[in-house]
């Protein structure tokens, strides 16, 4: 099998449609919106959609591991933007550092759970 993969783009859900969007664009993502309840959110080549579609057990159970390159810095970042003071169920978690690399944690407003790391070179 030849893969000649050009992206993958995640589909996440909302509970809050509107504020979802909002913090995703704070986040840095550019936002397209497809339908009034269907949005892509980039940045460079990395994607995913977001839609207005709410099902607790599927979207708590839902993580995204995005690979930056470096870690200390987009922490900082994620600091500076206070999304826990501005978005309610948003919640932060420091730096782990593990056997394969580090990574901090952040929730968005409906709970899907954000992994950004970094691997060990």
């Amino acid at each position: 099998m030849d893969h000649n993969i050009k992206s993958i783009r995640p589909f996440i859900g909302a509970k809050n449609f509107k504020l979802s969007r909002s913090f995703y664009s704070d986040l840095g993502f550019e936002e397209t919106v497809l339908a009034p309840n269907f949005s892509v959110f980039k940045t460079n080549e990395i994607a995913f959609y977001l839609q207005d579609y709410y099902a607790k057990e599927w979207i708590e159970n839902t993580m995204i591991f995005l690979e930056v390159d470096d870690v200390d810095r987009y922490y900082a970042e994620l600091l500076a933007l206070n999304l826990s003071e501005k978005y309610s169920g948003v919640k932060l978690t420091p730096i782990r550092n593990l056997e394969w690399g580090r990574e901090c944690f952040l929730h968005d407003p409906s709970g899907v759970l954000w992994h950004f790391g970094a691997f060990k070179k």
